[in-house]
């Protein structure tokens, strides 16, 4: 690994930081931190380290910290969905849950003073939120729906763990993958309709069929360097390497030391592992790969297995387990309080098999429900919210945090965006879903380059004043033929954004004014 004490005048204050002294540090000093109180900590340890525990400080609301758990594939049992909604309840209307783009869950109004504790609650229940932010390997994405789907290919749940336990050390915090250049993303699919949107990940594994001498054989295409920033948007290219799903872990570790010790440091704009790739060339970044491996890859198969058109899985849909079901539930923009939590879990524990899974479309999936228990667990309040049947618009909503608790954001977007989608469609009829999504800046955490309509956050202009504003993408497709979208129009008044997309919803869309009561 580079030594990077030797060469901190050439690199950024981030790199400067970590050359001093690495994020996982301040794992030993959470006692003291919690003893202090949040506003005596050394800020580059509050502002920064503590991101490498998930422990994000947010100026927004000074005081309150967002903790980022690591659910891998998406995966929750309601024993831990418990604790995390008890460990919300005591900060009352304060505090909140997000289920984020990355099939993961995010806690606000976290307390230093508390984290001891908090942390001493996940360990108990199998919980982590080792090495969830800045410059580490963020939440490893499977199929949603891995093991319950009768049409898989493979299901990615154990492969993903094996992932995540050897990046994380089991959760306990891995030094080897604690100073990458900048973050990283990976995810890998089983399924035929690409549900963890593999072509924006820094690795993406998709299924793929390699004719042999033996036969057919299943593996995974793989993919790199595809990423979203203020700077730049690409999606990922192809590595030309076929692996089998027992050179996965390995492929993984071997692109991250290659990433880790060449990657790009000077710039945090040029950083991430598409930069690498533009100044090397694909093949040179190939043959370093191998060179860690010890062998050479297999050329990439000519085609691979994402045939089908993405879904969203929502609804009710039967497993191949007979007489089994698993109910996609609708969670408006992914927002959860802690008595929904609770029901969540009830819910999982009662009817299904006490397991949870969220998806990156910010929505949530319970399985396992018996043919006879599905009556009553669509009788349930809490459907009344989080709806089996949402409206064609609402149903693919998805939103980033926005200025409400992100300092980064330009714009407040999670309120605003549903309550806009519930103005279009009081206004319009839809012969088909069509995916809206927003974030509060450049950053792309909502990811508006794979919508159908983006909406990025900016600062328009209105009568000579500044206000909030999008500028607006389409042509985003995600599952079989992905491709990113563009930016159409900038600047758009968020007052004004309401006719503007009830245009484009009739142009593009199909969709159509409701008829005028007589």
């Amino acid at each position: 690994m580079t030594d990077l004490a030797t060469t901190t005048t050439s690199l950024n204050k981030f790199e400067k930081f970590k050359a001093e002294k690495d994020g996982l540090a301040v794992k030993a000093e959470i006692e003291k931190f919690a003893m202090m109180g949040w506003d005596a900590i050394d800020t580059t340890d509050r502002d920064h380290r503590l991101k490498w525990l998930g422990v994000f400080f947010r100026p927004v609301t000074p005081g309150k910290f967002m903790i980022r758990l690591r659910t891998p594939n998406g995966i929750m049992t309601a024993a831990q969905m418990y604790v995390l909604a008890d460990i919300l309840k005591r900060y009352g209307d304060d505090a909140s849950a997000d289920i984020t783009t990355r099939q993961n869950i995010q806690l606000r109004g976290i307390r230093i003073e508390d984290l001891p504790e908090i942390f001493n609650r996940f360990r108990a229940v199998g919980l982590t939120s080792v090495q969830s932010g800045m410059d580490n390997v963020r939440n490893i994405t499977g199929d949603p729906v891995a093991g319950l789907d009768a049409d898989e290919l493979y299901d990615t749940r154990e492969l993903v763990q094996q992932i995540q336990d050897m990046i994380t050390n089991f959760g306990e915090g891995n030094s080897e993958f604690t100073n990458l250049p900048r973050k990283f993303n990976i995810a890998i699919t089983g399924g035929r309709d690409n549900s963890v949107h593999a072509e924006i990940n820094d690795l993406a594994f998709v299924p793929a069929f390699q004719s042999l001498a033996e036969g057919e054989k299943f593996g995974f295409n793989v993919l790199v360097g595809g990423f979203f920033s203020a700077k730049r948007c690409e999606a990922a290219v192809p590595l030309n390497a076929w692996v089998t799903p027992e050179e996965v872990v390995a492929v993984c570790r071997a692109i991250l030391e290659v990433y880790r010790d060449n990657g790009l440091r000077a710039n945090r704009q040029k950083s991430r592992l598409m930069w690498l790739i533009d100044e090397w060339g694909i093949d040179q970044f190939r043959a370093a790969v191998e060179n860690k491996l010890g062998y050479k890859f297999v050329s990439a198969a000519p085609h691979d297995e994402i045939d089908w058109e993405k879904r969203d899985h929502i609804g009710v849909s039967k497993q191949k387990q007979p007489g089994l079901n698993y109910v996609g539930m609708h969670v408006p923009v992914g927002r959860l309080q802690a008595e929904d939590m609770s029901q969540i879990a009830r819910l999982a524990e009662v009817y299904g098999s006490g397991e949870i899974r969220f998806t990156v479309e910010q929505n949530i999936i319970i399985p396992n429900i018996p043919d006879d228990n599905l009556v009553s667990f669509l009788a349930e309040k809490l459907l009344e919210k989080f709806t089996i049947n949402p409206g064609q618009l609402t149903r693919s909503l998805v939103s980033c945090t926005g200025a409400q608790f992100c300092n980064f954001a330009l714009i407040e977007t999670k309120n605003r965006a549903v309550e806009l989608i519930k103005s279009l469609e009081a206004e319009l009829d839809f012969t088909q879903p069509v995916r809206i999504h927003w974030t509060g800046c450049p950053n792309s955490c909502g990811q508006p380059q794979v919508a159908d309509i983006g909406l990025m956050g900016t600062k328009a202009r209105k009568n000579g004043k500044a206000v909030e504003g999008v500028d607006i993408y389409m042509g985003g497709k995600v599952g079989k033929d992905a491709k990113l979208g563009n930016c159409i129009t900038k600047g758009v008044p968020c007052e004004d954004l309401q006719p503007v997309l009830r245009d484009l919803l009739i142009q593009h869309f199909g969709a159509k004014p409701k008829d005028t009561p007589q």
